[in-house]
């Protein structure tokens, strides 16, 4: 199996590419999430100061233009966010056709796949209006993982080892890092949530934090995204570990060794788990469970990171030396 090099670096291009972009989105709809409160803020005393308001729409003084900067900064955020995550997936299948196999043998990959998943699922559940000042919040560790995919993570496009080499890769590596992605966006919302109950709409007051929360959803819209998000995210994440038990047994002879990743994955799952009761039970349904899941997406970040890099296991695939 060779490596096609001209492919491979045009997949690097593409990442590369879609980092750039990603930040671009990034800033612009920072610019549309500032520009948005500073308009707010106008808007309030401009109707304190007796200045009429159109009806029709909500909030708006009939003064202003048909579309504000703030809704001009998104549209253009939003759009080259799509161009982004365009650029991703075409580096994910470039790699691939580049080494003749799934593109997920190594954590450079992994993460690539899981970020992408996390915009993709990104552009279904946070295309309302009420969700879209969400995109910063959900960008910030996007843009941090595919920072330390692009540089501590990288691995040169090339065969994986002989252990990986089987048709359950795509299979359980595909869902498990697809579950993680979409797990990113509950463990966001449950953060934002716990924001949201400290600043309540028209109490946030001028520090920093209310600030922040100002432009956010109520509290029950954010904790409705986070457990959707959850609902998805579970069974998937569930269905990759159990698969990963049926290669287990077909690779090594056995469905479950206590290995590391094996191990951290189930503490994982059982946290989640332990969240959805939760936020099922009176009494729990709110911070209690918001920190569970944030619980739950901590448990993801050191699976990935230090029972990888640091901890040696059966599951040692990094790519890193």
């Amino acid at each position: 199996m060779t490596t096609n090099e001209t492919l491979a670096q045009y997949s690097d291009w593409a990442f590369k590419s879609a980092f750039t972009v990603l930040v671009l989105a990034f800033v612009l709809l920072i610019i549309q999430y500032a520009s948005a409160q500073a308009r707010a803020v106008q808007d309030k005393e401009l109707v304190a100061a007796g200045a009429a308001v159109d009806a029709s729409v909500p909030g708006r003084v009939t003064e202003r233009p048909a579309k504000p900067l703030a809704e001009r900064f998104g549209g253009m955020g939003r759009a080259v966010l799509v161009v982004g995550t365009v650029l991703l997936f075409a580096s994910i299948v470039l790699r691939g056709f580049a080494t003749e196999r799934f593109p997920l043998g190594n954590m450079y990959e992994f993460v690539a796949m899981a970020c992408a998943a996390a915009l993709l699922v990104g552009h279904v559940l946070l295309a309302k209006a009420t969700y879209r000042p969400m995109w910063v919040f959900l960008l910030a560790p996007v843009l941090i993982l595919m920072f330390l995919a692009g540089t501590i993570l990288y691995a040169d496009a090339a065969p994986v080892v002989p252990a990986l080499r089987s048709y359950w890769l795509p299979i359980h590596v595909t869902i498990v890092s697809v579950g993680s992605g979409i797990f990113m966006i509950g463990g966001i919302a449950s953060l934002l949530f716990l924001l949201r109950l400290k600043f309540p709409p028209g109490e946030e007051g001028t520090g920093i934090g209310g600030r922040i929360a100002e432009r956010l959803p109520d509290a029950q819209t954010l904790d409705r995204l986070a457990y959707k998000s959850t609902i998805i995210a579970f069974p998937l994440f569930g269905a990759g570990v159990i698969l990963g038990a049926i290669w287990a047994e077909a690779a090594w002879g056995r469905f479950w060794g206590w290995d590391p990743k094996e191990t951290m994955s189930f503490i994982a799952w059982v946290i989640y788990a332990a969240y959805l009761h939760a936020r099922a039970t009176s009494g729990w349904r709110e911070t209690k469970a918001a920190w569970i899941n944030i619980a739950g997406f901590v448990a993801m970040l050191f699976n990935l990171f230090i029972v990888n890099m640091v901890v040696s296991g059966l599951h040692s695939y990094a790519g890193l030396t």
